[in-house]
């Protein structure tokens, strides 16, 4: 906080220092947390998308053969194994990866 009698270059050059010993600091993000992140993303995205599209076949499904419960209620059921099936293959996955890259076992 400037002192009322600074001037406003002594006040500037002080908030400088603080930022670039702020900055010198702060640690980069590494890549590993950014691929954390995007196969998070690519996870939750598969199970939204295989429940979804098992609701959307079992729609379309009831649409034309006039069963309307059943192919929704089946599709989802489908729709969430599937999802399920695709997130356990990602995370063993992602799960060979990581002992691949430090070298020990999970």
């Amino acid at each position: 906080m400037p002192q009322p009698d600074d001037d406003s270059q002594e006040a500037l050059k002080r908030l400088d220092e603080r930022l670039k010993a702020f900055m010198g600091e702060a640690k980069p993000v590494s890549g590993d947390a950014e691929r954390g992140v995007g196969e998070g993303y690519r996870l939750l995205g598969e199970v939204i998308g295989g429940i979804l599209g098992g609701l959307g076949l079992g729609w379309v499904f009831d649409h034309f053969a006039h069963t309307t419960p059943f192919g929704l209620v089946i599709g989802l059921l489908l729709g969430t194994a599937a999802s399920a099936y695709a997130a356990m293959k990602s995370a063993a996955a992602g799960a060979r990866r990581a002992v691949k890259k430090d070298g020990t076992e999970a």
